[in-house]
């Protein structure tokens, strides 16, 4: 049995059928929940995000007017409700011990393997480099598409990804070399 758009399952949510609701969360959970674990990593507070990002969505249903799609909106709550997570953190605690980012040690002294040193080194990107990056290299959206979601200049995502590549092409070329 096909599934029924989108738009549907929105018109019939903002008229209270919580069954339509709950087949637009389980479409989309998905990539919400990628952008988030890209952001934030694999964490209780990125549960708490994805969370977060379809309850604010239901709290905003009657007012969704579809100039986006769903996905695109989505994704927008979830990139923000990110960034403002990472700022708390970052405000709170570092993520990474600074005997670890010296040492490029962990658990046990084993020395960290090429895609953890890449994982640790998206995660020091500053937020927005980060949402770019998360953007375009992880979750494959446009150029396009990314300047609409974070509602920048697309020339803005291009600097930045261009950056947060430098960036990260020049800490893995140091951790190489040693």
């Amino acid at each position: 049995m096909q599934q029924p758009p989108d738009e549907v399952l929105i018109e019939q949510s903002k008229n209270g059928d919580m069954a339509s609701f709950k087949q637009l969360v389980i479409r989309h959970e998905g990539k919400v929940a990628g952008v988030i674990r890209s952001m934030l990593g694999a964490t209780a507070e990125a549960e708490d995000v994805g969370q977060e990002v379809f309850i604010r969505f239901y709290e905003s249903l009657k007012a969704f007017r579809g100039d986006a799609q769903l996905s695109t909106y989505l994704v927008r709550i979830a990139m923000n409700l990110s960034l403002n997570e990472l700022k708390r953190k970052k405000r709170s605690f570092l993520r990474f011990s600074p005997l670890e980012a010296a040492t490029g040690m962990n658990d046990g002294n084993q020395t960290m393997d090429l895609q953890e040193q890449l994982q640790y080194e998206f995660a020091r990107l500053s937020s927005e480099f980060k949402a770019v990056a998360t953007l375009r290299l992880v979750e494959g959206y446009s150029t396009e598409e990314t300047a609409e979601i974070l509602k920048v200049p697309v020339g803005t995502v291009l600097s930045r990804l261009s950056r947060a590549q430098q960036k990260l092409r020049t800490a893995l070329a140091k951790k190489l070399k040693s």
